[in-house]
């Protein structure tokens, strides 16, 4: 059979413009159809100019395809640009449409800092049959079918440029009749140019190129000027952890008041919760440096950012000891010049903490015994969770802490029951408040040692289906504030707050009262050592405002 089709094919030659045509015209119809499904969702349409408008858009994504593959000329090149983009757009065009995502540089960047194991939770049937189906076999076809060989060659430019002219022409003519209606839409809906492809992916992967340039620019030092104003006057040093979330909702938090019990364990402990805090960003690869650069998120720049110190290289001039304990796939740059250890790594072998090289998070309180019974230093400790990474949320948590059912046990989470994905969210969630609740009883082994503290801040949030959206790494400008908006907590101890002469209760009412995000991170780290540089700003630490006497 397939002996037949080729000689079928061999016998038959196609010319280079119905090439052309049939290219584009699969790639302005079936490849982006996730784009015209949320155009269709955004569009008001009520009469025939409305319909118009919506038939309009294939027919420019039509006539720029063709442009483009007119402009390359040669037709083994056609053939093989055109197969390179059919491979990719399926790809992509299925991430897009099972978990609402849009492709950008952030979603790129996310994508090459995920680990091999989590981006083997992506590959699901459904994914390699599209492939199959919707890529290999077309470009199967696209190797197989004979272009007409080239008689000609001024008349054969002579129609790759009529054939462009024609195209633009079009484009134009639509651009006369329904400029108003895309100037308004894009307009209203910036951020859906992202899900039409190829143009969303060659944008991003120019976008990288453009940020990778700057690894080449020299480091900026910050914080020489730092260092601790005040010695502890019973002698003890001061030892701090950081529980960076990962993926995790405030919406999901019972500590702001979900309706669903996710923080039993947590509610017990006397710390203070700040129920309205944004992230920087809505992916790791974004929202992580961000936290720990001296930038606000109005004004950040990954690429400064990341040549330039961070609030883990000021504190470490300052003198303090940090230990940075990874479970999460990396730290994307903001732990390259401090002391880290990757548990995943460490641990992946062990049946109990570990399963296919993916980890719970527990593992990250495991060399924390040790390390703490050796501490000559003031210490910050960053333990870096894998928390409710998606889609496999049902791999974050140990069997028994499953507290609420039915649950999603696959990562094809698009298939899955809004209550089950919801539970099996929550369930991360709850195993979260274990873990946190773990290492504060942890700090509390040390009270004569130490004055101890706890903060714990996610990175991002997450989409579980609403309004058809799941994961993250949407555009902040129009991301819903499930992906936004982050739990925010901090535990003090009772020797930690008579140092510092914290008024519990005043930062209490300052958690409930006020708006607080990710960049008050920084300055408050700076804050809870004592630190001052010219980074710091008072304003920004959550706890200043509410010392009893303030430390200048």
């Amino acid at each position: 059979m397939q002996k037949r089709i080729k000689v079928f094919l061999k016998k038959r030659t196609v010319s280079i413009s119905l090439f052309i045509m049939i290219i584009a015209f699969y790639q302005a119809t079936y490849l982006n159809s996730t784009y015209y499904q949320q155009v269709w969702s955004k569009l008001s349409i009520s009469n025939i100019e409305g319909l118009l408008f919506f038939c309009s858009m294939p027919v420019v994504v039509f006539c720029v395809i063709a442009i483009l593959l007119n402009i390359l000329i040669f037709p083994r090149l056609i053939k093989l640009i055109a197969s390179l983009l059919i491979m990719i757009s399926v790809a992509v065009n299925y991430f897009m449409s099972t978990y609402r995502i849009m492709i950008d540089r952030d979603m790129l960047q996310n994508a090459l800092d995920t680990n091999q194991m989590e981006s083997f939770s992506l590959i699901t049937p459904r994914l390699i049959t599209q492939v199959i189906i919707f890529g290999l076999m077309p470009v199967l076809l696209i190797i197989l079918i004979r272009i007409k060989p080239i008689q000609h060659w001024v008349y054969y430019l002579f129609r790759r440029l009529l054939t462009s002219i024609i195209a633009v022409i079009v484009i134009l003519l639509i651009g006369i009749f329904f400029y108003k209606d895309y100037a308004t839409f894009m307009r209203n809906n910036s951020g859906i140019i992202k899900y039409l492809t190829p143009s969303n992916y060659i944008a991003a992967l120019y976008q990288q190129y453009d940020y990778l340039k700057y690894k080449n620019l020299p480091f900026i030092e910050l914080g020489d000027d730092a260092k601790q104003l005040h010695i502890n006057s019973n002698g003890k040093k001061n030892v701090i952890i950081l529980v960076v979330g990962e993926t995790a909702r405030a919406k999901n938090f019972s500590l702001g008041n979900y309706e669903k019990e996710t923080n039993s364990l947590l509610a017990k402990q006397a710390i203070t919760y700040f129920p309205n805090t944004s992230s920087c960003g809505t992916s790791t690869a974004y929202s992580l440096p961000c936290m720990f650069s001296n930038m606000a998120r109005e004004d950040y720049d990954p690429k400064k950012a990341n040549k330039q110190s961070n609030m883990l290289d000021i504190l470490q001039k300052s003198g303090i000891n940090i230990l940075w304990v990874d479970n999460d796939g990396g730290c994307k740059g903001v732990c390259d010049r401090v002391p880290t250890i990757d548990a995943t790594k460490k641990y992946q072998n062990d049946e109990k903490l570990c399963k296919d090289g993916v980890c719970y998070d527990e593992v990250l309180l495991q060399d924390l015994p040790d390390y703490l019974d050796n501490v000559t230093n003031d210490t910050l400790i960053i333990l870096h969770t894998i928390g409710s990474h998606g889609p496999t949320y049902y791999q974050r948590y140990p069997k028994e802490y499953q507290k609420f059912t039915p649950t999603c046990d696959t990562n094809e989470i698009n298939y899955c029951s809004q209550e089950a994905l919801v539970n099996t969210y929550d369930n991360t969630i709850v195993y979260t408040d274990a873990v946190v609740d773990k290492a504060i009883n942890l700090l509390k082994n040390y009270d004569k040692l130490y004055n101890t503290a706890l903060m714990y801040i996610s990175d991002h949030g997450e989409s579980l289906g609403e309004n058809n959206i799941y994961l993250h790494a949407m555009p902040y400008a129009i991301a819903p504030e499930e992906q936004t908006q982050v739990p925010l907590l901090l535990w003090l101890s009772t020797q930690y707050q008579q140092q510092q002469a914290i008024d519990k209760a005043c930062l209490d009412q300052k958690a409930k009262d006020d708006v607080f995000s990710q960049d008050n991170l920084f300055h408050s780290l700076l804050g809870l050592f004592d630190v001052r540089t010219e980074q710091y700003t008072a304003q920004l630490d959550l706890l200043k405002s509410c010392q009893i006497t303030h430390n200048q």
